[in-house]
């Protein structure tokens, strides 16, 4: 019986992605697919040797990871990973899932009450990370709006939104003195 397992997994383009593979034992010999096509191979006792679209943009790591370097629209698919211990051969696939490059958070700002409020918004096919950063504060503050209290604000601050996602990272700012009545 063998045992099939099967994630989805996400990457951006542009950015490099790496499998999630997490082996135990001593792997003898890898084989990665695409739509049932070979894209990398390894055997130990030689280098790996890569194919078709991955042939100059990916890297086969001996724990049987790969590797896709300024990942494409066109990578997204099913992938194969089988491997062989030296007792059996063993498989796992990834449903691999290409989004768009992150775009810029829009930064916007408003007062109410005794509030100076900062929203950041960001469209993206992904649930984004959303922090902000104030120049004179060390802390970050994880959430898509920040309320400062206006009595706390000063003119010289700047407000830093970043947006996150996997690995890829954007960022916008705004002097507070703009958002100031």
């Amino acid at each position: 019986i063998a045992h099939i397992y099967c994630k989805d997994v996400v990457g951006i383009v542009g950015e490099n992605f790496t499998f999630p593979v997490q082996i135990d034992q001593k792997i003898v010999e890898t084989l990665w697919k695409k739509n049932k096509h070979k894209v990398a191979e390894w055997e130990r006792q030689n280098k790996p040797t890569y194919f078709g679209q991955l042939y100059n943009r990916s890297v086969l790591m001996e724990n049987g990871s790969l590797t896709i370097i300024n990942l494409e629209k066109d990578d997204a698919g099913p992938y194969e990973l089988q491997y062989w211990d030296s007792v059996k051969d063993h498989f796992l696939n990834f449903v691999l899932i290409v989004l768009d490059s992150l775009p810029e958070p829009q930064v916007s700002c408003n007062t109410s009450d005794d509030e100076l409020v900062l929203s950041c918004i960001a469209h993206f096919q992904g649930s984004l990370n959303y922090s902000w950063k104030l120049s004179n504060n060390p802390h970050s503050y994880q959430n898509q709006e920040l309320s400062i209290p206006l009595k706390n604000v000063d003119a010289t601050t700047k407000a830093t939104c970043i947006i996150k996602f996997s690995q890829a990272e954007r960022s916008s700012e705004i002097s507070l003195i703009q958002c100031l009545p």
